[in-house]
């Protein structure tokens, strides 16, 4: 994920982690990027 998000430029403003997840804050205007790169990058774009 980080290494996703980094390759877009996109600047991770605050993360979160517990024993099961990885949070992470981007600012609202590079959402729709992240969900597509992490979309792709994740293989959830094949049907």
């Amino acid at each position: 994920m980080f290494k996703t998000l980094g390759e877009k430029g996109i600047n991770i403003e605050v993360i979160s982690t517990s024993e099961i997840k990885v949070s992470v804050l981007i600012r609202s205007e590079y959402t729709e990027l992240a969900v597509r790169a992490l979309h792709t990058a994740y293989g959830l774009d094949s049907s």
